[in-house]
């Protein structure tokens, strides 16, 4: 299948490229740099796929050829993992909104395929409710403003039919829906299911800075009113509380937001036996599940109807959430934003909502098979970051050569720990009283998967691979691979023969295939021949690589410098004349930039070499961050971006990336902080419990945030106060303004009060 390559970019690119939907994960965020990944002993983590440009999703076909997802939008094919030329199957990338979390980020492939030659793909569309793509292009003008009033888009889920030359010749929308208002907890996996359905999920489409429930203009028309309405307590239906639509009174709509999903793969529809099938209402006919923040990944516990989905938490926790039979009448509710975790989410508690207080009162959540707190190891001592967490990967094992302990165990990743643990079974069910630590370092896990061989396969978004862990120490080693070049220097033009034959397999009978990249752009697709000639025309210090495969999919790598010419100041250098790094930014304040960059070969590089990307580092109180990537500015020297809103501690990373006419490129990256302003929080009397963002405390407290960030505050009410435990109701804020309201941080600190009465006889509360 070679009728149309794709260059993929080369490693040195992909190292300044991180991405990650996660906080959603793809929510989705991307971990900061880490270490080689670490394995148990006996076990190897190899590239299967590299050089891929910010990979969301793969898929395995039954006829071996290996599917990638990208963000941007573009699908890719590879005729199976010893292929190293990409052909590209499908390219969405008009109609994807690639930006934030947003992007391509469900891919599944038909249980028939190629007899049924479908692909399934679930994307952002970039495009309103009703409305035609692209609206926004990959990026979000200000006004409206990505953390403002948001760029509003949707979700799709489409079948993608392969024609006979092996590319997608059609797309077929199967669902559209899922509005979002904000650039994260978008669209998610897709998978089939033990019946043939094809499932499919989303998230909230909501704030990730304060408890949304649809007061920021109401952009999706939520219920009760409509669009373009400030929706307020205790009926406001809107922001996260999309998730709980299917307890929607009657005759309102139900929505997908925050949902998983259980159709046909030929139309889209919800299929019989599905909860609510007898619905006049389309998208209730198709839910299954509802009451999630951002069920990013998902999967089927083989031999069984179970669906497993890790759900990404806000400030507190991470679920692994457990539907027992997808197929059955049963529509669990989840909880979100009522509940996260196993308690009450207290940002949407304090707001005194009707569709939370309903729920707080009748029961009716299903609680989470598995958590783990933001703050704790999830096994202890394992070299896992604590702080930010984005789960983002399910998996189980199944049919593998594994360790027996490994049998049936479920995999489970974290995109903003960077880390994979496995949960082993008690009884043939996977227990949280045995959690190991699988694999550790791993730069933006956001998909597990198995793959052949029973193996556990991984695409680390962060290093642009998809990546393997088999069991050496099993029934098959990996080779081992050796490489020369003669000769191995000279003046241009120079040709080299290489010799790959000295790589050898430890196991009698393995055959070994062979791939070279032999002009160092980190693809390997110039050579399959065990000893192949290349010419060198300009001076320069190549690392051709060669990686081996065995007969079991087993791979080893090598490099061998070459030498032409004498090559000088490889690498362009950038520099950024603007910002100065001592820059500090409120939240909507325009920053400028302005860079240029050298190169010993091209001189002075054109503003077409030049990239610049804008990302936000979130970090922990304990000091760990980890990446969302907000914007990328192409072939431009200079330009301007609007400082966007974030939860504190964060700050903003801008790298300016050159590439000259060789290739190579050279990075600069500065850090811009914030100005920060202390919030200080006081009630009369005091001691009363009031909301900030998702959690609450006991007055006088203070708050440090982002200049000009959006909070959300609640005067919790009525309550006990101590120490007499005498009940109060809330009266008014000093500033005024309603009891549950959104603050906008002043450029200084300020103090808020809120004020309360005893209820007594004459007044109750």
């Amino acid at each position: 299948m070679r009728s149309r390559s794709f260059p993929r970019r080369s490693r040195r690119a992909l190292a300044t490229a991180v991405v990650l939907p996660l906080a959603g994960a793809l929510a989705v965020a991307v971990a900061a740099a880490a270490p080689a990944a670490a394995v148990p002993t006996g076990f190897a983590d190899t590239v299967a796929i590299g050089g891929l440009t910010s990979p969301t999703a793969a898929a395995f076909a039954p006829d071996g050829r290996v599917f990638v997802a990208e963000k941007s939008g573009l699908v890719k094919v590879f005729d199976n993992l010893a292929d190293p030329t990409a052909t590209v199957f499908a390219d969405l990338r008009t109609q994807t909104q690639d930006f934030w979390d947003r992007g391509l980020l469900g891919l599944a492939v038909d249980p028939a395929f190629p007899a049924r030659p479908y692909v399934y793909v679930s994307y952002t569309l970039d495009a309103l409710p009703g409305g035609t793509a692209p609206q926004w292009g990959d990026t979000c003008p200000t006004p409206p403003g990505a953390t403002d009033k948001g760029c509003v888009v949707t979700g799709r889920v489409s079948q993608l039919t392969m024609g006979a030359g092996g590319t997608a010749v059609s797309e077929k929308p199967l669902v559209t829906g899922w509005c979002q208002q904000f650039p994260s907890h978008s669209v998610g996996s897709l998978a089939f299911g033990p019946d043939g359905a094809l499932y499919a999920g989303g998230g909230d489409g909501a704030s990730f800075n304060y408890a949304d429930y649809g007061q920021t203009g109401n952009p999706c028309a939520d219920p009760p009113s409509p669009a373009g309405t400030n929706l307020a307590p205790p009926n406001a239906e809107g922001g996260a509380l999309r998730s709980q639509s299917p307890r929607h009174p009657a005759g309102q709509p139900v929505l997908l937001n925050g949902a998983l999903l259980r159709i046909d793969p030929d139309t889209g529809a919800g299929l019989p036996g599905n909860p609510f099938a007898s619905s006049a209402d389309a998208d209730a006919r198709r839910v299954i599940a509802y009451g999630s923040r951002n069920q990013f990944r998902f999967g089927f516990r083989p031999g069984t109807s179970e669906l497993w989905a890790g759900d990404v938490g806000w400030n507190t926790w991470e679920e692994i959430n457990r539907v027992p039979n997808a197929a059955d009448a049963v529509a669990e509710n989840f909880g979100w934003p009522c509940f996260e975790g196993t308690g009450r989410q207290a940002g949407y508690d304090g707001a005194n909502l009707d569709r939370c207080e309903s729920l707080y009162a009748s029961g009716g959540q299903t609680a989470p098979y598995y958590t783990y707190n933001h703050n704790a190891k999830v096994v202890a001592g394992d070299p896992c970051p604590t702080g930010g967490s984005s789960i983002s990967g399910i998996a189980f094992e199944s049919g593998s050569n594994y360790p027996a302990e490994y049998a049936g165990a479920l995999f489970f990743a974290d995109s903003s720990r960077g880390c994979i643990w496995a949960m082993q079974t008690v009884s043939g069910q996977p227990s949280p009283s045995r959690l190991v630590p699988f694999v550790t370092g791993v730069n933006a896990p956001v998909q597990l998967l198995t793959g052949p061989g029973g193996d556990l396969f991984y695409v680390a978004l962060g290093s642009g691979e998809l990546r393997r862990v088999s069991y050496p120490g099993g029934t098959n080693r990996p080779p081992v691979a050796a490489a020369t070049a003669t000769p191995s220097s000279g003046p241009a033009p120079l040709t080299v023969q290489f010799d790959g034959t000295g790589s050898t397999d430890p196991d009698a009978g393995d055959v070994l295939s062979y791939a070279w990249d032999l002009d160092g752009d980190g693809a390997y697709d110039d050579s399959a021949a065990p000893k192949p000639t290349w010419t060198y025309t300009s001076a320069a210090a190549v690392d051709a690589g060669l990686r081996v495969t065995d007969s079991h999919g087993a791979t080893a790598a090598t490099t061998v410098r070459v030498t032409v010419g004498t090559p000088v100041g490889l690498d362009p250098v950038p520099v950024i004349d603007a910002p100065d790094p001592a820059l500090t930014w409120s939240v909507g304040q325009v920053v400028s930039f302005a860079g240029r960059a050298v190169d010993a070969q091209d001189g002075d590089l054109p503003p077409s070499a030049l990239s610049w990307r804008l990302a936000i580092r979130h970090c922990a109180a304990n000091g760990t961050c980890h990446t969302h990537n907000v914007q990328d500015f192409v072939g431009v020297a200079a330009g301007s971006f609007v400082a966007p809103d974030h939860e504190y501690p964060s700050y903003l990373q801008l790298t300016l990336t050159a590439t000259d006419s060789t290739g190579r490129t050279g990075s600069k990256t500065i850090d811009l902080q914030p100005k920060t302003v202390t919030l200080n929080f006081t009630s009369n009397p005091s001691q009363a419990m009031l909301t900030v963002g998702g959690t609450q405390q006991r007055t006088p407290f203070s708050r440090t945030v982002i200049a000009g960030s959006v909070n959300s505050i609640s005067a919790n009410s009525p309550q006990n106060l101590p120490p007499l435990n005498l009940k109060y109701a809330f009266t008014s804020w000093a500033h005024g303004g309603a009891r549950t309201q959104n603050i906008v941080a002043p450029p200084t600190s300020a103090i808020y009060q809120a004020n309360y009465r005893l209820c007594w006889l004459l007044q109750p509360c």
